[in-house]
């Protein structure tokens, strides 16, 4: 099945399939999601499947909305998709924008929609094994610790979140120093 999300190409958006905008590093549209609860972040490992960054650890959840979708109804879709994640209770943060090397010569140049979800309770995740290899809550200050003591294991764009944007994705969340 071809995916077409939207890029911009020659300053317009327009509807580009999925793996090429990754070939080409086209600037194209994301969302990102973290979900919170009790003080820790959920995050999870990347399918060995995945065509880029498999087997590293992400945010909870990040994709591109297709053609014509809103990001918000996007967020709500890819969080049952990849955990089966209902209603979740997600507040946006804003945009942000980054460009990385993925690894396979991709690029990720994206536009990113964030949305936060603050959970009262732990929610029951059921992972999608073609998306999620595992799952795991971690507080913020030992997320930062495991980046920066073993930077292979994440994908580059959760290191460019924690790094250049957590003040405005966490916001009061957390109370650490950013």
């Amino acid at each position: 099945m071809t995916i077409m999300i939207p890029a911009w190409i020659d300053g317009a958006l327009a509807p580009v399939e999925k793996l090429e905008v990754h070939q080409r590093g086209l600037k194209h549209k994301a969302i990102s999601i973290f979900a919170i609860c009790d003080g820790e972040i959920l995050i999870q490992q990347r399918a060995l499947s995945k065509y880029h960054t498999p087997g590293l650890w992400a945010n909870t959840c990040c994709t591109h909305p297709v053609w014509n979708e809103d990001p918000l109804d996007c967020a709500h879709r890819r969080l049952v998709e990849e955990l089966g994640l209902i209603n979740a209770p997600n507040d946006y943060r804003g945009r942000v924008e980054y460009r990385a090397d993925v690894g396979g010569e991709l690029i990720e140049h994206e536009v990113v929609d964030v949305y936060v979800a603050v959970f009262e309770n732990r929610p029951t995740l059921v992972p999608n094994p073609d998306e999620v290899m595992d799952t795991a809550w971690i507080g913020y200050s030992d997320l930062l610790r495991e980046v920066a003591m073993n930077p292979n294991k994440f994908t580059p764009w959760l290191k460019i979140y924690l790094d250049e944007f957590a003040k405005q994705i966490f916001k009061s969340d957390f109370k650490p120093s950013y």
